[in-house]
Parts: structure tokens; sequence; C-alpha cells
């Protein structure tokens, strides 16, 4: 499943609405932090998300983020036989 989604194809894989709306609410999250508002966790919660767990995916987003910043702005190696980034 990981694969897949790492190819681009998460339709195949995020199939429910709850994986589905986490990824989409990731997404914005990491590429428009700023257009993040109110209401984007309104879908997480009609799925039953408590606000602990929309705070722990908050923090689990903004922590993969800022490691992969981290890491780009260095320019940390992969380690052996990861694939190379694009850029």
């Amino acid at each position: 499943m990981t694969d897949a989604v790492m190819a681009g194809n998460r339709a195949a894989v995020l199939e429910a609405p709850r994986p589905r709306a986490l990824c989409a609410f990731a997404e914005k999250l990491t590429r428009d932090p700023g257009a993040c508002g109110e209401d984007d966790p309104a879908p997480l919660r009609a799925l039953g998300l408590s606000d602990r767990a929309l705070h722990d995916l908050v923090l689990v987003v903004a922590y993969f983020n800022f490691v992969n910043r981290i890491a780009s702005g260095l320019e940390v190696q992969l380690e052996p036989g990861e694939p190379a980034r694009e850029r």
C-alpha cells in the first residue's frame, strides 16, 4: 500500500473515507498551511476524530515536514539503497 501511495496512486488504496480525509488534510497542511482554517477539521470530526486525534494528526504532519526540511536544507544523503530525491 505504501508503494502505491508513493507512486501517486492514492485513489487505488485510499478508498475508505477516513484514510482519504486524513491524507487530504495532511496534504493541505503540508502544501499550503496558510490556507488551513477552522473548517478544515470538520470532515475529520464527522468521521469520528476527537480533538485529541486531530491534535496528534497535526503534530505528526508538522514533525515530518520539519524533519524533511532540515534534511533537504542540509542536503542529507539518503541511506544506501534508497531512491534519489527528485530536484
